[in-house]
């Protein structure tokens, strides 16, 4: 997947409301909005690193699969 990419950005969109939601409804303390924003921020920031890390080799070495590959 590109990072940044249409594909990157809808999984980032849904990803940061499954989290704040997830957050935000089930916290009963009273900085309960500004605590799902910001762990729903770092999910977000989270699988940006991740893609980021997974698409680091994607270039060198495409074209040749690992030997005896199952």
């Amino acid at each position: 997947m590109k990072l940044f990419g249409k594909n990157h950005i809808i999984i980032c969109v849904i990803t940061f409301a499954i989290l704040f939601l997830m957050n935000y409804l089930g916290n009963e303390q009273a900085d309960k909005l500004e605590r799902a924003l910001m762990i729903a921020g770092a999910g977000v920031i989270g699988l940006s690193i991740g893609l980021l890390i997974m698409n680091k080799g994607k270039g060198k070495d495409d074209k040749t699969p690992p030997q005896n590959f199952d």
